[in-house]
């Protein structure tokens, strides 16, 4: 019997590609064929930064690439993940029609029995469809962010969004009650996501979002990078719009698991990590280090930078703190020579680091996030709660549910200010919430490892998407 193929295409940024490689690793694991399909450009950009051993792997772990149709100055824009929605739409159609073709009549691989797409890549659902093809669409974010984005346009209907002018996001219209939501609780209209600011009906980033969440709801299946025990409520109401859906995280978790003593060496990365943050953490005490990192996305302003560095030094805690150089125009330059000098010894400064290897040491005792799903997943498994400062798409939702329901993390104000970095760091490593936040996180680390060991409902899910599949006509 031939085995399984399936066809991975992931968003090309560092929060899409990690979870879609995970899977694929998993998928490979129980013993399916795997075609992770990058952009040329992102594809080169791994090339560079990658080790020796980073892009080789089995026989059957194959690496395709796709042109996205982008401009180097393309890249660099803020409205990035448009202007890529909108060329690849165009662009990128054609050539993946005629790899999958290709891959779909090899003599060299088997048919292919599925495609698993990245939720913002869902150009891909068309060629699927297309080719008569089982598409899954692989959503990186949280349930209930997803079901935020999906709800988008009832919340245009119901004259919610776009708002009608700027003071809406300051005059505390942002904190209007959302109960109509199905399996969302508490949250409130700013929750949601960050393209319900808009004050214009034509926002690209809007209806980029509400387009690429309604393309899902045409998919074969859906896989959710999350685990029942912690959204059980809004994957129940997701069940009733998606009824191929599979919830298979902690995704990291279920790779560990599963592959214990069989390590699958491939590790793609867009930026070369920095092995001096790992070196630096072994100098530390237990749960004493403040973890500071943004995500691969945030960006924030000179001032920001600068207030949450003062935060940092005048709580008076070590810290590790990844600065990518696009996070602020200067990037490491950017921080005031009083700054270092003021924290000599007492903190380390990196570009990038293997995130799921720095939380999971013994040293870190919090972490400062962006509220990113990835991000917040790791610091679950790996027991560490967080402060939350969210600023793009679900991270608000993330937020609100770390903050609100799970009892894991506190928030900073949008208009981050040095007192309350360090008021919150204080909190967070040395303060009676401290105690609450550790002994809830724990609780869902020890869920999450539950829900992805044998006999777990993220385990079994998988088990169930593996059957699905091969037994599918």
């Amino acid at each position: 019997m031939e085995k399984p193929h399936a066809v991975m295409i992931p968003f090309p940024s560092p929060g899409h590609i990690n979870p879609m490689l995970q899977l694929a690793k998993i998928l490979h694991f129980k013993g399916f064929h795997i075609t992770f399909i990058n952009t040329e450009f992102s594809y080169r950009i791994m090339l560079k930064s990658a080790g020796p051993d980073d892009l080789r792997g089995p026989n059957d772990f194959c690496f395709e690439t796709i042109p996205d149709g982008l401009s180097p100055s393309d890249r660099e824009c803020p409205e990035y993940s448009t202007k890529f929605y909108l060329s690849t739409k165009i662009n990128s159609v054609a050539p993946l029609r005629e790899l999958l073709s290709e891959l779909h009549n090899s003599s060299c691989s088997p048919p292919i029995t599925c495609i698993i797409f990245n939720w913002l890549m869902s150009f891909s659902l068309d060629v699927a469809l297309q080719l008569d093809i089982p598409a899954l669409v692989f959503c990186t974010m949280s349930a209930c962010g997803f079901m935020g984005a999906l709800h988008l346009g009832e919340l245009i209907q119901r004259g919610y969004i776009p708002l009608k002018d700027k003071s809406c996001i300051t005059d505390g219209y942002l904190d209007t009650s959302i109960d109509w939501i199905p399996g969302l609780k508490g949250v409130r209209l700013g929750d949601i996501s960050s393209f319900v600011r808009a004050v214009d009906r034509d926002d690209m980033f809007l209806n980029f979002e509400m387009e690429t969440a309604n393309n899902s709801l045409r998919a074969w299946g859906l896989i959710l990078n999350t685990f029942d025990g912690m959204e059980c409520d809004v994957l129940r109401a997701m069940k009733q719009m998606f009824p191929r859906m599979y919830a298979l995280g902690p995704l990291p978790a279920l790779l560990n698991h599963l592959t214990e003593n069989q390590r699958n060496p491939i590790c793609l990365s867009l930026w070369k990590e920095d092995s001096s943050c790992m070196e630096w953490l072994n100098t530390q005490r237990d749960s004493s280090v403040v973890y500071v990192n943004f995500g691969s996305l945030t960006v924030m302003t000179t001032q920001q930078l600068v207030e949450f560095a003062w935060g940092l030094a005048e709580s008076k805690h070590p810290f590790l703190w990844i600065i990518r150089p696009d996070l602020v125009a200067g990037g490491l330059a950017a921080l005031p020579e009083e700054f270092i000098i003021e924290t000599k010894g007492r903190g380390h400064l990196a570009s990038w680091c293997s995130q799921e290897e720095v939380l999971s040491h013994s040293s870190i005792g919090g972490f400062l996030t962006h509220s990113g799903w990835n991000s917040t997943l790791e610091s679950v498994c790996s027991g560490v709660p967080m402060i939350c400062w969210p600023g793009f798409a679900e991270q608000y939702t993330n937020c609100r549910y770390a903050c609100k329901e799970w009892g894991i993390g506190m928030e900073i104000n949008q208009e981050v200010t040095r007192e309350q970095v360090k008021g919150l760091i204080k909190e967070l490593m040395e303060g009676d919430r401290r105690q609450k936040m550790r002994k809830n996180v724990m609780k869902w680390k020890e869920m999450a490892k539950q829900a992805t060991s044998q006999g777990g409902s993220s385990y079994a899910n998988l088990e169930r998407l593996i059957m699905d599949l091969v037994t599918q006509t």
